[in-house]
């Protein structure tokens, strides 16, 4: 932290509200942080500071980007209640002066945010709403290369999906998407009594540091498809979960062979680097 600002608390978050005329929304997953020491340790995790661009999803009312600001960093917040975005200024102004030039507020549906002002974003860090977590993340992978790391707090129980690795329960579609793109882990876990409104799960928080996508000719949309091939029947051997993807039982066999995958292994098994693999031993047979 470089400046010392004044963090919100439970009592100013209530009380802003309530100039706002605001009641939490659950159809935008409103639950608003009203710890200070909770934001304190996310930017803390986040290793974020005065060279670093954040993208903050869904900012509420500034608790987390009074936090990141006052890091030193340089933050465009994205957020979708438009009389949220355009109360943050005015609280950023009133509590951390000296950093209100530092903030951008985009006024826009996260998942519809193809572009951001420059500088480019390096990092995510969020408080994101349960109801979008996952696409979230993996769409600001996918639209921002230059997002190097992610530190996000979600649903404990996608958090552990988001990290989950090859034969644990958690392990699925969002748990292989993610590591096409980063190597995660479960940064710690957070007391629903940090939030109002209580919310009636527990929060975990992700970390997610970008790492060279798996060598593969086929496309990361070819990869995941056979992904959500695998996983849309997982309980079922791949041969047959990837018989309608790759034109039969047969075909899939053969290609699971060409790829050195056992055809009677479930997807679950599997990291990402084998799902590239099959995805490339399909493109090879398919392409003259």
């Amino acid at each position: 932290m470089t400046s010392g600002a004044a963090l919100l608390g439970a009592a100013q978050i209530r009380e802003l509200a309530a100039t706002l005329g605001l009641r939490p929304t659950k159809s935008w997953g409103q639950n608003f942080v009203v710890d200070a020491n909770t934001v304190r340790r996310i930017v803390r995790l986040a290793e974020v500071g005065p060279d670093d661009s954040v993208v903050e999803v869904g900012p509420g009312l500034g608790s987390l980007t009074l936090a990141l600001l006052d890091s030193g960093a340089r933050v465009s917040a994205v957020e979708v209640d438009p009389v949220l975005a355009a109360a943050l200024p005015d609280t950023v102004a009133r509590h951390a002066p000296e950093r209100a030039a530092y903030l951008t507020v985009v006024t826009a549906d996260a998942l519809q945010v193809h572009s951001l002002p420059d500088p480019q974003p390096t990092a995510l860090v969020a408080n994101l709403p349960y109801n979008v977590s996952v696409p979230v993340v993996l769409s600001f992978l996918e639209r921002f290369p230059t997002l190097d790391r992610v530190l996000v707090m979600v649903q404990l129980e996608v958090a552990e999906r988001l990290v989950a690795g090859p034969g644990s329960k958690a392990y699925g579609v969002p748990s292989v998407k993610a590591a096409w793109y980063a190597a995660g882990r479960l940064a710690g876990t957070v007391p629903r009594s940090v939030f109002w409104p209580v919310p009636n799960v527990d929060s975990g928080l992700v970390e997610l540091r970008r790492r060279p996508v798996p060598t593969t000719t086929a496309s990361r949309d070819e990869v995941f498809a056979v992904v959500d091939a695998a996983f849309a029947q997982r309980r079922k051997t791949l041969r047959a979960a990837l018989s309608g993807w790759a034109g039969g039982a047969a075909a899939a066999e053969t290609v699971l062979r060409a790829a050195g995958i056992d055809p009677g292994a479930r997807g679950e098994a599997l990291p990402v680097t084998a799902f590239a693999a099959i995805a490339a031993a399909r493109r090879d047979r398919v392409t003259p």
